[in-house]
């Protein structure tokens, strides 16, 4: 985030100068205002290309904002008051960077700032749906409720985070295994086998494609490293562009296996967040629109704002929801219910549970399906490399004999 050197002038006249991080000037402008200054001069601070890429800021993570969650909900339940249970907590923070967020937080609520207000400055560690709640529990002054409700939610987010990198990192380290395996046969072991075969052999086609390979490797090996950055940054970049981001939204919900897993965490997600800001004071529709964006699909994110249009204009929530096929018929009759019993948020957060626990159980399945295959493709992508090497040799030595 960057930083904004200001002069300022305190309330009783005198002359104050400081840093402040923010997202903008205005921003930075604000937050010196919330401290009791005004404002006089404002200027970014001016980093060396250099220093920024020394700059590292440890992420907060969801453990972490968890942690800090239920110590605040702790403490303010015990009668600790709200800016000395900040600083505190601060001050014992493990995470250097929630660690800052939390004494500057402290220092503008000190100032006059509400929670809400001052943590709105930090989207990086706070996200709308964690600000939106804060504010209605201050509003309505249920702040330590509201304050288990995030800690819960934020455990349930961490979990199913969790059960999600369980599902792709043996994969995923398997491949790039089998692409370590699959260089060194090429770099060290391929040129050994070529030394052994008798000059005027004739090479099978499979021996002739390796050796060609592992020779235009060793030869020209920047050129494939070149490609594959080409390929990499190419990639990265279509996948944040808009385009990008709808095809991958719209293909991964098609995918055989992984599609339905996909589908359960995005319902899993959005039933969770919408019982938590329902549960927490939030109106429908405000709620709405900040569960559509937290589901993680485009296509969600969408039709829930769909139906927040339909909802505004009088009709039940059940409606739209039931018109689209992203909805399972389990979710809308459960919304159903819900709305006419008037226990909607229960209801929906029993949807969540139900969905985590079936991405719980298709985490397992997966990576116990996986698993062989993975051991079958990587064993014989070797056995096809070493037949493809010794086939020469058996050429020969049946030819002697």
């Amino acid at each position: 985030m960057p930083s904004y050197v200001y002069e300022a002038i305190d309330e009783a006249g005198a002359a104050v100068s400081g840093d402040v991080d923010a997202s903008s000037e205005v921003a930075a402008a604000e937050k010196v205002r919330r401290m009791g200054y005004t404002p006089v001069k404002l200027q970014p601070v001016r980093r060396s290309l250099f220093s920024d890429l020394l700059q590292y800021e440890k992420p907060v993570s969801l453990g972490d904002l968890g942690l800090f969650t239920r110590q605040l909900a702790s403490m303010l339940n015990a009668g600790i008051p709200l800016i000395r249970a900040l600083y505190a907590l601060g001050e014992q923070s493990s995470n250097p960077t929630l660690k800052k967020v939390v004494a500057e937080i402290a220092d503008s609520v000190e100032a006059g700032s509400g929670l809400s207000e001052a943590m709105k400055d930090y989207p990086q560690v706070f996200s709308d749906m964690y600000t939106d709640m804060i504010r209605a529990g201050e509003v309505g002054g249920n702040l330590v409720d509201v304050l288990g409700r995030l800690a819960e939610q934020t455990d349930k987010d961490k979990s199913l985070r969790d059960n999600i990198r369980s599902a792709t990192i043996y994969p995923v380290a398997v491949v790039a295994f089998a692409t370590v395996i699959l260089l060194a046969m090429m770099f060290f072991i391929v040129p050994i086998f070529v030394d052994m075969f008798p000059e005027g052999v004739a090479l099978p086609l499979p021996t002739h494609i390796i050796i060609t390979f592992s020779n235009s490797l060793r030869t020209v090996w920047y050129l494939y490293l070149v490609a594959a950055l080409v390929v990499g940054f190419g990639f990265r970049s279509y996948m944040r562009s808009e385009r990008g981001k709808r095809g991958w939204d719209r293909m991964r919900f098609q995918l055989p296996v992984f599609g339905a897993l996909f589908q359960k965490i995005t319902l899993a997600r959005f039933c969770r967040t919408l019982a938590t800001l329902l549960g927490g004071g939030i109106q429908i529709l405000e709620a709405l629109e900040t569960a559509g964006p937290t589901s993680g699909s485009i296509q969600m994110e969408e039709s829930v704002e769909a139906a927040g249009e339909r909802v505004q204009q009088g009709e039940s929530l059940t409606e739209p929801l039931r018109e689209n096929a992203l909805f399972p018929p389990m979710v809308t009759m459960m919304v159903a219910i819900g709305e006419e019993t008037g226990e909607l948020p229960n209801l929906l957060n029993r949807v969540a549970e139900f969905y985590e626990m079936e991405v719980d159980t298709m985490t397992r399945g997966l990576t116990s399906l996986i698993e062989p295959i993975l051991i079958i493709v990587v064993g014989g992508m070797v056995a096809v490399m070493v037949i493809a090497l010794y086939l020469p040799l058996f050429t020969v030595i049946t030819q002697i004999g």
